[in-house]
């Protein structure tokens, strides 16, 4: 029968050689996670961006569609009628 080394032994080997392998590794996981983290934040603020102004351009559209539509629709009214009327609020 084999002599079996204690666990606080191997505890003694293992852990110095395991801080000096998987500290740079862990290292480089973070460091990627982070950047990658970053990234996305940038995306989604530039995602933002467009949608914002996408809206815009949309809301402008409309609004010069309503005026135009406005501007029609008085111009189909006759004079005679288009201020005074009994039945029209002020």
């Amino acid at each position: 029968m084999t002599p079996v080394p204690p666990s606080f032994l191997f505890g003694l080997i293992a852990a110095p050689l395991a801080k000096r392998v998987l500290k740079p590794v862990l290292r480089g996981v973070v460091r990627t996670s982070v950047g990658v983290a970053y990234e996305i934040r940038l995306a989604a603020a530039e995602a933002g961006q467009n949608v914002h102004g996408l809206a815009a351009e949309v809301a402008a559209e409309m609004a010069a569609a309503q005026t135009a539509a406005g501007n029609r629709s008085a111009a189909r009214v006759p004079k005679a009628r288009a201020g005074t009327g009994a039945g029209q609020q002020r």
